[in-house]
């Protein structure tokens, strides 16, 4: 990067985190710290809620997502509206009610104690993990700038992050989400339209979507039936993202602690309900503008020479490795493609359709010759993140656009890790001081004790916050090369999601199921969709990751009617 790209980084950077301290005075107590007293208006509810979600995952890896696959991930979106509504119905006004901290102290009013615990550890266990790889996405933009080792970028990605989180909490987080997301939207729009504008003349929005979607790459709504039936194993389809997607989002936004937590800090019930029905209008347009920058970046590299590879630093431990000339013949064979892609192009307003097949072809080659490149690194045992998905945006910005630019690009991606992993700490540190250290400690009574006691937990909570950090840098450390970012993620929590989501409908709907039926049917439950994605990934059974959510929800819901008959 130039030097203003480095002075425009820096300087958003430290901007937003002054801003985000400077609004972040609260009472120093756990409602103050997690819950920033309960004074939140609605749209700053919706912005941290939208804040929370846009993680760098999302502004990284979405466009190399559809870059790769097309734009049928945006149906995973889809039964996310319908979840806003019956959230709004259901839980939003039983936890108002309840004045809860988080979520899981229902579940000992419901249940039990021991089905609360349960419930809190496989959150605690699931967002832990996954705000690791939230640590890992903005580190990979460290070590592709300055060349530096992926493992010592995560911990100085991880050390920032710890350090804004434990001194701001809850308030800081939802101030600074505000003037992020502003920041970011207003980037990626400029970044969508240098996309088309760096396109050739005769070349235009419309002619970039047509030469996408020749191949494959609009293929926004699919129906996941076969000449055999439906494919249970597809990811992405209309029926998977209408029922999963409902089960996966009723789930994260009314059982995950940290997404309860932005919208438990409103100043009201009804100013919950507007935040998470606004964000249940706005994010799929939101999520499809993002995917379609990565339709455009691939029409867009038809026209330019496309890297074989798109992460630089890995390509360069490539050359310099026993496979090098091996790499070498296969990247002049690419570059043929390249050419020849230019050549055709050249014809496309005189025949368009002839010269979209003729792309088709040729991108069917060059997809052969790039598996064939990247088998390469598994050969020459090059340690590194050796899948290129979450590095094609990234690889545009720094190649093509303007000084200045460039460096705002990098600020965005930093500032949505920062603002959705701020909020996962201090929800991992508030179930880890509410639903275990304050459930299990030894109380005391007297008002000079309860004053002394508010300003300790206070210290805790922002000790937890630490560890919690400390434990997420350890998770990056490990998920290096782990593939699109975006999808680990959304597999890992539909792990978890459906178990928590069917505890917390029995608890709603169920009402003589006790806690002894559902603690038992929740912990075979969670064995049982781990099972299933095991023997998933086995080949052994086909089932895409979103019907985890509804089978691990349908599991609990089921052994605890079972259960309930048998245990008096």
């Amino acid at each position: 990067m130039s030097q203003l790209d480095w002075i425009v980084l820096l300087i958003t950077l430290t901007s937003i985190i002054a801003y985000g301290l400077y609004k972040s005075s609260t009472s120093k107590n756990l409602e103050g710290y997690f819950l920033s007293n309960r004074s939140m208006p609605w749209y700053l509810v919706l912005l941290s809620i939208m804040g929370t979600q846009a993680s760098a995952v999302t502004f990284l890896s979405a466009p190399g997502q559809a870059f790769t696959d097309g734009m049928r991930f945006v149906q995973y979106y889809f039964g996310l509206p319908i979840a806003m509504v019956v959230l709004s119905i259901t839980f939003v006004p039983l936890f108002s009610k309840l004045k809860v901290f988080t979520a899981y102290q229902y579940l000992e009013d419901r249940f039990d104690v021991k089905t609360r615990a349960f419930t809190s550890f496989l959150f605690l266990l699931s967002r832990g993990l996954s705000t690791g790889i939230s640590i890992y996405a903005p580190s990979i933009i460290l070590s592709s700038l300055m060349g530096w080792d992926i493992f010592f970028t995560n911990i100085v990605m991880g050390g920032l992050l710890i350090i804004y989180t434990v001194s701001g909490g809850a308030k800081a987080v939802a101030y600074t989400q505000q003037l992020q997301l502003i920041i970011i939207f207003a980037a990626m729009f400029f970044a969508g339209y240098m996309i088309v504008n760096l396109l050739p003349e005769n070349i235009g929005f419309i002619d970039a979507l047509k030469i996408s979607g020749s191949n494959n790459k609009m293929n926004i709504i699919t129906t996941g039936f076969t000449d055999e039936g439906y494919n249970w194993k597809d990811k992405y389809n209309i029926i998977s993202g209408v029922i999963g997607g409902f089960f996966l989002a009723l789930s994260y936004f009314g059982t995950d602690q940290s997404q309860v937590g932005r919208y438990l800090t409103a100043k009201n019930n009804t100013e919950s309900k507007i935040g998470l029905l606004m964000n249940g209008l706005v994010k799929v347009p939101m999520q499809f503008f993002i995917l379609l920058i990565g339709v455009l970046l691939f029409a867009f590299y038809q026209f330019k020479p496309q890297p074989i590879f798109f992460n630089p630093v890995q390509q360069e431990k490539l050359l310099q490795s026993n496979k090098k000339d091996s790499a070498i013949l296969l990247q002049q064979q690419f570059q043929e493609i390249n050419t020849q892609k230019e050549i055709a192009l050249k014809n496309y307003q005189l025949d368009k359709e002839k010269t979209k097949e003729t792309i088709h072809a040729l991108n069917a080659n060059g997809e052969k010759i790039k598996a064939q490149y990247k088998n390469l690194f598994k050969s020459a045992q090059i340690a590194g993140d050796n899948n290129d998905t979450n590095y094609i945006f990234l690889r545009f910005v720094i190649d093509y656009l303007p000084k200045g630019l460039i460096g705002l690009i990098i600020a965005i991606i930093f500032l949505a890790a920062w603002g959705s992993i701020a909020a996962a700490l201090n929800s991992l540190a508030a179930c880890t001081m509410i639903d275990f250290h304050k459930r299990f400690r030894k109380q005391k009574h007297s008002n000079e004790d309860e004053t002394k006691q508010a300003i300790k937990d206070y210290r805790y909570s922002k000790l937890y916050t630490f560890l919690w950090g400390v434990f997420c840098i350890i998770v990056a450390e490990t998920v290096v090369g782990m593939g699109s970012l975006i999808e680990a993620v959304n597999v890992l929590g539909s792990l978890f999601y459906g178990v928590i989501l069917g505890i917390f409908l029995v608890g709603f709907y169920i009402k003589h199921i006790k806690g002894n039926a559902v603690f038992l049917a929740a912990i075979i439950g969670e064995i049982g969709v781990i099972a299933l994605f095991i023997l998933d990934k086995q080949g052994i059974i086909g089932l895409g990751f979103l019907w985890l959510n509804v089978v691990g929800a349908l599991f609990v819901i089921l052994l605890s009617l079972i259960f309930q008959k048998i245990i008096k």
